[in-house]
């Protein structure tokens, strides 16, 4: 199906100052240059806010991000759960018409939908409460026919009882989701096989029903003040702390020779620390391992930590994982007990700027790539002009730069621009600036 903007745009988009806080919560769970991953929800709380996904708010998540217009409304038109067009007040309703519930139904549904809604999807009701659309599988085949509506799935459907659930959202009232024929959950129609406590009475609705209702906002949209913000991995000054570990975990006070005693209830060992998620990074008895500026465990091999005892073991694939690649490399360069620069990508230091370009004629930065002109605009502003500027950034001059393109963050270290101004500047050509003097790009 193709997927268009809708042809009527507001002029501007802004998330609410709750949101925006959200947004910005959400790019830090991502390494510094990877906030592109943040996308999906970014845009998904857009939408909540507003009801339906704008150009506007598209391309302001687009900025916040440092991506392309194109790059963003490629994943908003992919995904079916990103309306690009007004839809209902109250809800829009997702009719699943696949094989398990067209079998099952899904057809009757539908003219349901067109006969107390729209008579076309996409179309919104009289009043303007409603619209309806027919989707791929959403994934619960043994309930079927069934639909989403807002953000709970209403299983087990019959053309009455779709009907009944559309003249209560009209009402102002929110029906209760999950099996609309008295199923607790999936269970076959003789009853449930297994977790046979859920027959005792004491369980009204399934999990996923009774945590809809608890929270009541099946069809209420998110502004911001719902959900708190979802970063409990960074203390008060914004920075990475370890998790604090649970009873059974705890270490016994130290003895009068300062070593630790024997382990605490259950025998368990002490608890890692933030970053690993394996038993990789082993310690000795009571000994608790320290960990970095990010909450990371020491990086194995370094200058001043443990050495790998298995070399064929990656015991810094977790730690890679979750660092530049430019960040790990100054980390991890010394590995023959030499002065360790770890941590030296994590320090910032502005470059050295001029007031203006020699000779008044600054350099095309645009043949760097990943340099658009926006960001030349940007990069002039903080009184970079020339290539041999760029070349000469060290890594703690990098990192200032990475953070302080504003709307950009990361571009620097992700399109490695020092290696491409230092061949620039030497008045060499990479295969990018080329096709730029060509106007291939």
């Amino acid at each position: 199906m193709l997927r268009r903007l809708h042809p009527e745009q507001p002029e501007s988009f802004a998330f609410t100052p709750a949101n925006q806080e959200w947004a910005e919560a959400q790019m830090t769970k991502y390494p510094e240059g990877r906030q592109a991953s943040a996308i999906i929800p970014l845009l998904w709380r857009a939408q909540e806010q507003e009801g339906w996904l704008t150009r506007p708010a598209i391309e302001s998540v687009a900025e916040m991000l440092g991506l392309a217009y194109m790059r963003a409304l490629e994943v908003a038109s992919f995904y079916f759960m990103y309306q690009l067009q007004p839809v209902g007040t109250v809800a829009n309703i997702q009719i699943c018409g696949t094989t398990s519930c067209m079998i099952c139904g899904a057809e009757d549904l539908v003219s349901v939908c067109r006969d107390k809604i729209a008579p076309k999807p996409h179309m919104l009701s009289a009043d303007g409460k409603l619209s309806w659309e027919e989707v791929e599988c959403l994934g619960a085949c043994a309930n079927a026919p069934m639909a989403q509506i807002g953000k709970d799935y209403y299983e087990d459907l019959t053309a009455e009882r779709l009907g009944e659930i559309i003249d209560a959202l009209v009402a102002g009232e929110v029906p209760v989701p999950g099996p609309q024929n008295g199923r607790f959950a999936a269970e076959p129609k003789s009853g449930l096989t297994s977790l046979q406590e859920y027959n005792s009475g004491d369980y009204k609705y399934n999990a996923s029903v009774t945590l809809a209702t608890d929270l009541g906002d099946t069809v209420k949209r998110i502004d911001g003040t719902e959900v708190p913000l979802l970063t409990p991995w960074l203390d008060a000054a914004n920075k990475a702390t370890p998790p604090k570990p649970g009873p059974d975990d705890m270490m016994p006070p130290e003895g009068p020779d300062g070593a630790q005693g024997g382990r605490a209830k259950g025998d368990k060992p002490a608890p890692r620390n933030v970053g690993d998620s394996s038993d990789k990074h082993s310690e000795a008895p009571g000994e608790a391992p320290d960990v970095d500026a990010k909450g990371h465990p020491p990086i194995e091999g370094a200058a001043g930590n443990k050495a790998n005892d298995n070399p064929e073991v990656d015991v810094d694939a977790d730690r890679r994982a979750a660092l530049d690649d430019d960040e790990y490399a100054e980390g991890t360069k010394d590995t023959a007990g030499a002065t360790s620069d770890a941590g030296a990508a994590q320090k910032k230091s502005k470059p050295a700027a001029l007031s203006a370009p020699r000779d008044g004629q600054a350099d095309d930065l645009k043949r760097i790539k990943g340099v658009g002109p926006k960001l030349e605009a940007l990069c002039n502003d903080l009184g970079f002009y020339h290539f041999d500027q760029i070349a000469n950034w060290s890594a703690a001059e990098i990192a200032w730069v990475d953070e302080n393109l504003q709307g950009f963050k990361g571009r620097v270290s992700r399109d490695n621009w020092v290696d491409q101004a230092k061949t620039l500047a030497s008045g060499g050509e990479t295969e990018f600036s080329s096709r730029a003097r060509k106007g291939d790009v």
